[in-house]
């Protein structure tokens, strides 16, 4: 599987800007193989904010439609961030949405670890699960942003039968080298492949560095992003990772639940 992320400079609250800076990067990515998966940071059109009220969107809002007609477009799969609506009035959804090339949706996660600093609970509510999509031969897991710092729901979803973590984040700088650490930990004692798509840029509040990475089973570097827009790919290989998996067993020997 041939794998692109965004690495985007997010522009705080806009999500027309957003939409035409992810256009222009789409546009210089030169040809994308179809069937590539695409990936795009945490809130890709709204940034890490707490003010649900202006830009939480419906399951079908604009941002939907945008990584849906990408996806068609593209003839690609897609996961993106995304601010929904939550389950009660006035809260959100901090989501990752996957879309099948044809545009539909194929599924969508909620952040299940909240980031306390930012009081993210009080308008992102918690999710409740990890899931797992099936994406062509892959078994692919979404994680977002602060999730990476635990390692139950990684646990989870390898027993789910996860081959593949995207962790979409908005991470800030000042704590780069626990963004590649854990990226790199949550691979190795999955033995699973980890994409780690990070903004770049600046909000009103913090800088983020990019650095947008993706791991091997192994741990392994395959691809790691500067701190500018960017796309950071790799081409990954399912059946080298099963042959990790059956040699080095690992995994198999964790008392794994679901």
């Amino acid at each position: 599987m041939k794998i692109i992320g965004f690495q985007t400079d997010i522009v705080w609250e806009d999500r027309s800007a957003n939409f035409a800076r992810i256009e222009v990067m789409a546009g210089e990515a030169g040809p994308i193989a179809p069937g590539s998966l695409l990936v795009f940071p945490e809130l890709s059109t709204s940034g890490f904010t707490m003010n649900v009220d202006a830009v939480a969107e419906p399951e079908d809002g604009e941002s939907f439609r945008f990584f849906s007609n990408l996806a068609k477009q593209q003839g690609c799969y897609v996961i993106a961030g995304i601010a929904g609506r939550g389950d009660e009035p006035g809260s959100g959804a901090n989501e990752s949405v996957c879309f099948f090339p044809d545009g539909s949706e194929i599924g969508r996660y909620r952040k299940m670890n909240p980031f306390p600093l930012a009081g993210e609970e009080k308008h992102y509510p918690a999710g409740r699960a990890p899931v797992v999509f099936q994406i062509g031969d892959w078994a692919v897991a979404p994680l977002i942003c602060f999730d990476l710092r635990f390692p139950e729901p990684f646990r989870k979803a390898a027993a789910m039968g996860a081959e593949l973590f995207v962790v979409i984040a908005n991470w800030p700088v000042v704590r780069e080298d626990h963004w590649l650490t854990l990226l790199r930990a949550r691979a190795i004692e999955n033995q699973a492949y980890v994409v780690g798509v990070n903004r770049c840029g600046s909000d009103p509040s913090l800088n983020y560095p990019g650095s947008s990475l993706i791991v091997g089973p192994k741990g392994e570097t395959l691809a790691h992003a500067g701190a500018e827009p960017v796309l950071v790919r790799a081409e990954l290989d399912r059946a080298s990772l099963l042959d990790w998996r059956r040699d080095f067993p690992a995994l198999s020997s964790a008392r794994l639940s679901g």
